[in-house]
């Protein structure tokens, strides 16, 4: 019950990344680059604090560098997919493209998810499907929809990453610091800033993302990568409603459908016969 805890907790923090993004972008008109910066940024200092608190930094490695790296492909894109996508709608395309990436570096790893994991996932993807079909709820734009698949990619590969942490917080917190000058960069970069927009990214950053990717990468090495990565379908159904209900998106029964369809999914993947 304590890891089911956990792990729920890490989930309502993935959907509040969504509507951070979502409202420092669009509700008060915060560039995307210079958003993605602050909110990299405040990460790194969060983390850096807890870790010198905590003592003992940890070193530079070759596998933090590439978490980093894998950190920037999904941070960067996340915010640029906000432009124009709703929350749910953005949390929905990013969580389907990190599933399949999971999976398959699950599959390449040598793992074989089991049949019913199969099946979840399948029915998962249909409910993702329905949502996104032409036709259904609001037409996507296209140009949202592949910086949004970019972003999955890079959080899937960052999520396999921490499959293997031994040090959670030292890992997270090396991969927020490796990636700060680029922070800076983007910070640069950004031509539009808003008071709160800026709150809204330091938030973000330090809590949202810093605390919660720490979490989630504590959580990581005590479930297999499928169930990690078909629990994280619950992320769009959080972002849904909660999108619908604080920033006004529309929550309409085709989209009710295909969040039943979802969780039915995940049902199906990760609980016992």
């Amino acid at each position: 019950m304590l890891l089911f805890g956990l792990i729920a907790v890490v989930m309502m923090n993935f959907a509040a990344n969504s509507l951070l993004n979502r409202a420092g972008i669009d509700l008060f008109g915060m560039d995307p680059l210079g958003f993605a910066g602050v909110r990299l940024l405040a990460g790194a200092a969060m983390l850096a604090a807890l870790v010198a608190w905590r003592g003992g930094w940890p070193a530079t490695t070759r596998t933090r560098m590439a978490g980093s790296g894998w950190l920037v492909l999904y941070l960067v894109p996340f915010s640029l997919a906000y432009l124009t996508l709703p929350s749910g709608v953005g949390a929905l395309v990013l969580f389907g493209v990190v599933q399949i990436t999971m999976f398959a570096g699950s599959a390449l790893g040598g793992t074989t998810p089991r049949a019913a994991q199969w099946a979840g996932m399948g029915l998962a993807m249909a409910g993702l499907a329905w949502l996104l079909w032409p036709g259904v709820g609001t037409p996507l734009d296209l140009a949202g929809v592949a910086f949004m698949a970019v972003a999955g990619i890079g959080w899937g590969l960052f999520s396999l990453k921490g499959r293997g942490s031994l040090d959670p917080l030292g890992d997270m917190a090396m991969s927020f610091v490796i990636a700060a000058p680029i922070a800076l960069l983007l910070i640069f970069l950004g031509t539009s800033w808003t008071f709160w927009g800026v709150i809204v990214g330091v938030i973000c950053g330090a809590v949202t993302s810093g605390l919660g990717y720490a979490l989630w990468y504590r959580v990581l090495p005590k479930i297999a990568a499928t169930t990690g990565a078909v629990a994280q379908l619950s992320v769009p159904v959080i972002a849904l409603v909660a999108g619908a209900a604080l920033l006004g998106e529309a929550l309409t029964v085709d989209i009710l459908i295909g969040a039943a369809i979802v969780l039915g999914g995940i049902a199906l993947s990760v609980l016992k016969r």
